[in-house]
């Protein structure tokens, strides 16, 4: 899923439903900027994603990053993530993404019948964090992606399984996993039903008033089993939950716009400034007004605002 430029602050997450093709294992598609299928969304799918054109920034779980053409990526299930592209106003790129979505459960059926794919089973794991290619890698996964595109049926399905095979030998140095594990790998379902209750509530009232026993009553819940089962399923408590994915935000806003900072500070829920900029300097450790005058190469790495967790290299 990709933002939609115009799109409030307070945008809701929203899970894609992406039905099933009676005669495909897999989506594949290409889609142009901005777009009605636009938004800050999750899915149950894996989704293989290629940006054939323009500059901009993404955010993969509580990870923010910068992406050009040839970016490729592979967002593992009910990972949020979304593509900004830098465009004017009125400005359209057409066929900006080629994308392939395929389930978690048609690959491990697979997996069943055709053992040799058990070698892309610790790649898919780890995706669902998010990775991010690079170097050889990268061009030679975009260059089969497109080919998956403009390819159907039997062709279709080994361009797709070279896919996998680059990415599940990709050298060390040339892939990123790039969001720390924020949704937790909950194996209960009370804890799963609590996380992503609490996590859409935050999404879609991130600029206003958050209240924990608002969250609890969605998720049909008592405040104190809703609070157990929240950090359960993702790590962290829901009001740390709250502030990391507010400051990421407004860390965004900063890269991206010209906003003001007391209006970043605004679209981002925080009305106090004074909260603000103390919130800000604890997660990203500079104040927004010294982070926005920093290059690009004196920022903070993306960990430093991120669930106390650093990616691992390898």
């Amino acid at each position: 899923m990709e933002h939609s430029p115009g799109t409030p602050a307070g945008q809701s997450l929203r899970r894609e439903v992406i039905p099933p093709h009676p005669q495909a294992s897999v989506r594949v598609l290409t889609h142009d900027f901005p777009s009605e299928i636009c938004g800050w969304g999750y899915h149950p799918e894996y989704e293989i994603h290629l940006i054939t054109k323009t500059r901009g920034s993404f955010i993969a779980g509580d990870h923010i990053g910068t992406f050009a053409p040839g970016h490729v990526s592979l967002m593992g299930p009910n990972l949020p993530h979304d593509w900004v592209s830098d465009l004017g106003e009125g400005q359209v790129a057409v066929d900006r993404d080629a994308v392939i979505q395929f389930s978690d459960e048609w690959i491990r059926r697979a997996m069943e019948h055709l053992p040799e794919l058990a070698e892309v089973s610790e790649m898919l794991n780890r995706s669902t964090r998010g990775l991010v290619f690079s170097g050889a890698t990268a061009w030679r996964a975009a260059e089969t992606i497109l080919a998956c595109v403009n390819s159907a049926g039997v062709e279709r399905l080994g361009h797709l399984f070279k896919i996998l095979a680059l990415f599940a030998h990709a050298p060390a140095d040339e892939y990123e996993v790039v969001a720390s594990e924020w949704l937790g790998r909950p194996t209960d379902s009370t804890a799963r039903d609590a996380g992503e209750a609490g996590l859409s509530y935050i999404f879609e009232n991130l600029t206003g008033d958050i209240r924990l026993s608002t969250a609890a009553r969605l998720a049909y819940m008592s405040e104190p089993t809703f609070s157990k089962y929240f950090k359960a399923a993702t790590g962290t408590t829901f009001s740390s939950m709250v502030k990391k994915l507010r400051i990421a935000y407004a860390r965004r806003l900063l890269d991206t716009t010209e906003h003001s900072v007391s209006q970043v500070a605004a679209m981002s829920g925080y009305h106090n400034m004074a909260n603000f900029n103390r919130q800000f300097l604890a997660e990203v450790g500079t104040t927004p007004t010294a982070y926005r005058r920093l290059e690009s190469g004196q920022k903070p790495p993306p960990e430093v605002f991120s669930l106390g967790l650093r990616a691992p290299s390898d």
